[in-house]
């Protein structure tokens, strides 16, 4: 899958701050994911494919605790190694971020090509709005060159206050 399921219906902006058909992003993440995991040989197992359901129906990162809560309500079991396994899964095949400062989960919002993302959490609602992030271009990559050093992975996470929330309080 070439386009971005994010797109549809979309306004301009990071997804998770605007609004857009929250359904055919849904469907159209879990179909990205399908195709890309059959084209690199991975298996998306039930489970596997329950739990980005569990991180798509909202874009608020999840506990593995509340992933796992909504796999037993859904006959999957309760034992936490369930959630692990298939979040560990997720994010090692870029279909889901954790977000470090939450301690919790979100699924990708780009599954269908490999890229550098960049986090936006409202500190007031805890909506994640995932954006493109290009660490090895700005100052840290600049500052990693000077010294001689390869940027492998970032983890970039910034703490506001979303569009939403500054309505709600300018009202």
């Amino acid at each position: 899958m070439t386009s971005d399921p994010h797109s549809v219906g979309a306004k301009d902006g990071p997804l998770g701050f605007t609004q857009h058909d929250h359904d055919a992003c849904v469907s159209a993440t879990i179909e990205a994911a399908e195709t890309r995991c059959a084209a690199d040989g991975l298996r998306l197992t039930p489970v596997r494919r329950k739990v980005l359901e569990i991180l798509l129906k909202e874009h608020r990162a999840l506990g593995a605790y509340a992933i796992l809560d909504q796999l037993r309500d859904d006959g999957f079991g309760s034992q936490p190694p369930i959630a692990y396994r298939a979040l560990d899964f997720l994010v090692a095949n870029g279909l889901a971020h954790k977000i470090e400062r939450l301690n919790a989960f979100i699924a990708c919002a780009h599954p269908s090509h490999t890229h550098t993302p960049a986090f936006m959490i409202c500190r007031l609602c805890d909506t994640v709005a995932e954006t493109q992030s290009s660490p090895a271009r700005g100052a840290l990559g600049d500052a990693a060159r000077a010294m001689g050093f390869r940027i492998e992975r970032t983890v970039v996470e910034a703490e506001g206050v979303c569009p939403s929330c500054i309505s709600k309080a300018e009202a």
